[in-house]
């Protein structure tokens, strides 16, 4: 029996801030002429990434059935669009993620998600900057590398350790039964039991390991160190936003949805077609540019004071 679950999670002021946040989303692109698109939201391949797991639609037409998805980002339509001489654009949307429910997860969510030809990893923060100081009235974040932070906190450097050195480190802050032979698992392990619930303020975090750049560039770190041009806005012990100084070369993000593919298997998971569009594109030319996606519900979740993400959702996934 359906009972109250009709009824909306949020009282009609939420409805009321949500939409006034949109439009205040809309007045900051338009007065940096940023264009606003829209992509589809479901898309014939999808994201390659081990720690995303994608909503599956099948589509019938003509007694055929097609399998899609439901976009866990809207990136690779927006590269393609790039790639064509959009120019800066920008779009706020729907996104979709199996497997993520809780506190701080829907597995419908809205996402903001902008790219920015011309711009750096640092010109790209100080815009993130500008909007949140319009949307929370945010001072500008601190700006802090993965491994000072680790090092802050941990005191241990995630570039340089070994396995059996994450693996103690985990053991002697918590007590876990987790297990993995992948460095990367640690430090996310670490990092959110360690790190992220203490980071309050606003903070920029970047100099990622190259194991964990993703769809972003590689570059040199002031110790002569192959780090990714990545950034992750944190804030109120919860991330808000992920940056990529973004890949443009076609032969290494295949390369990379390759090793992606391989780590899938390895792990039992399932097995996706590589984004054919996305690399045509890539090979076409896509301008050097920065790009960042914000979760828009977590933003609401620090402008309202609430802990869990169905507190500013009308129709969270139990009542949708």
């Amino acid at each position: 029996m359906a009972g109250n679950h009709w009824q909306p999670a949020t009282d009609h002021p939420m409805l009321e801030d949500r939409a006034a946040m949109y439009r205040a989303i809309r007045a900051f692109f338009e007065e940096r002429r940023v264009l606003e698109v829209e992509t589809p939201l479901l898309a014939s391949a999808i994201g390659t990434d081990p720690a995303l797991d994608p909503v599956r639609a099948s589509l019938s037409s003509g007694g055929s059935v097609r399998d899609y998805f439901l976009q866990t980002s809207p990136e690779f339509p927006m590269k393609r669009l790039l790639a064509s001489g959009s120019g800066p654009i920008w779009q706020l949307c729907k996104a979709f993620r199996n497997g993520e429910a809780g506190r701080r997860h829907n597995p419908e969510f809205t996402m903001l998600e902008w790219y920015r030809p011309g711009f750096g990893l640092p010109e790209l923060m100080t815009e993130l900057d500008a909007l949140l100081a319009v949307l929370l009235d945010f001072a500008p974040a601190q700006r802090i590398t993965y491994s000072e932070l680790f090092r802050r906190y941990l005191d241990i450097d995630p570039l340089t350790a070994s396995l059996d050195e994450l693996k103690t480190c985990a053991s002697n802050a918590f007590e876990t039964a987790f297990d993995s032979d992948n460095p990367d698992h640690w430090c996310d392990l670490l990092f959110s039991h360690c790190i992220e619930p203490e980071l309050k303020e606003p903070v920029f975090i970047h100099d990622y390991p190259p194991s964990q750049a993703a769809l972003a560039t590689l570059v040199e770190d002031a110790q002569g160190r192959n780090v990714a041009q990545r950034f992750e806005l944190v804030a109120g012990g919860m991330e808000l936003a992920n940056g990529y100084f973004e890949l443009t070369d076609a032969k290494t993000q295949r390369q990379r949805f390759e090793a992606d593919l391989a780590r899938r298997e390895a792990e039992g998971l399932p097995r996706y077609a590589i984004d054919e569009n996305l690399l045509a594109a890539l090979a076409h030319g896509m301008p050097a540019c920065a790009g960042v996606a914000v979760g828009v519900d977590r933003l609401l979740m620090l402008q309202q004071g609430v802990s869990d993400i169905r507190d500013v959702l009308a129709f969270p996934i139990d009542r949708a």
